[in-house]
């Protein structure tokens, strides 16, 4: 099944009203936060909470990850076992950078006999993920290891190499293509890392349609206001899809069925762009079935 990852906010798990009003918001997904947005003496009362606001549902459509701690913090074993209990779409895990690191995930998630039905998705923050993108997406040719896909974080990579974050990524860019590639290569999913200056639209709208032409899924997001715009850059224009229908319906044609190429409208069309076709169709019909 195709899923619309256009958006996936970020909700700190410490925050009751934001867990309430996460059930509204035109998010394609919600991340429900134990890590960067709660202070270490409200880690216990988070992960309450986001237990309760998990099985308590209301999510609708929207997926439901769960951020916890990273495998060097004290909570990290609290945060997988309470997720592998309460059963959301996927636990999303900080600072991954080794494959015994998904390992110990996975260790966990079996230890407590999780749903295998929960994903899990690494954060790339550090060198050594960057370096070792190919090693950490070959990894889930072990159903064992879950592993659906990465989250691209620049503020972490930014501090941990020195490169410098700048408008338009320049220096970011081999990094991000680097490990877009590890998942296209693993047929894995890969959501960009947040914008951190919320109050800049303008530059929020810039590094989306960035993100979307790098080739990621969607990107992560920190504060609501972005979702709209988010959403908008990251859904395939209504000429786009028009253009893969035709696309499909002129391979479909009798006469066609044994071609490579084709002429549409002046074009040559090869078997390649209808694939290409397939998949833009498949977002935008799983975008219009969220139904915001």
């Amino acid at each position: 099944m195709t899923r619309p990852r256009r958006s996936l906010l970020f909700m700190p798990g410490s925050n009751a009203r934001a867990l309430e009003k996460a059930r509204n918001l035109p998010a394609d997904g919600i991340i429900l936060d134990l890590e960067d947005s709660v202070a270490p003496d409200a880690k216990a009362m988070a992960r309450d909470q986001i237990a309760g606001a998990v099985t308590a549902g209301g999510f609708g459509k929207r997926e439901v990850l769960i951020r916890v701690n990273s495998l060097d913090t004290p909570w990290w074993v609290d945060d997988v076992t309470m997720a592998g209990k309460v059963k959301p779409d996927g636990i999303l895990v900080p600072k991954i950078s080794t494959v015994d690191d998904l390992n110990a995930i996975a260790n966990r998630l079996s230890d407590i006999n999780a749903d295998m039905s929960i994903r899990v998705w690494a954060m790339i923050e550090t060198a050594r993920a960057v370096l070792d993108a190919d090693k950490l997406a070959a990894a889930s040719r072990d159903s064992e290891t879950r592993l659906a896909g990465f989250v691209f974080g620049p503020n972490d990579i930014s501090r941990e190499t020195r490169i410098r974050m700048q408008p338009g990524r320049a220096a970011m860019i081999p990094m991000i293509t680097h490990c877009i590639l590890a998942t296209r290569a693993h047929g894995l999913e890969i959501l960009d890392g947040p914008y951190s200056d919320i109050s800049n639209i303008d530059g929020f709208a810039t590094e989306c349609a960035q993100g979307r032409d790098l080739g990621f899924d969607g990107k992560t997001l920190i504060h609501p206001s972005h979702i709209e715009a988010c959403n908008a850059i990251f859904t395939p224009p209504a000429e786009e899809v028009e253009q893969a229908r035709k696309i499909i319906a002129a391979f479909e044609k009798p006469e066609n069925a044994s071609r490579g190429a084709i002429q549409l409208e002046g074009r040559m069309v090869e078997r390649l762009h209808a694939d290409m076709a397939r998949r833009t169709i498949a977002i935008a019909d799983a975008i219009a079935a969220m139904g915001h």
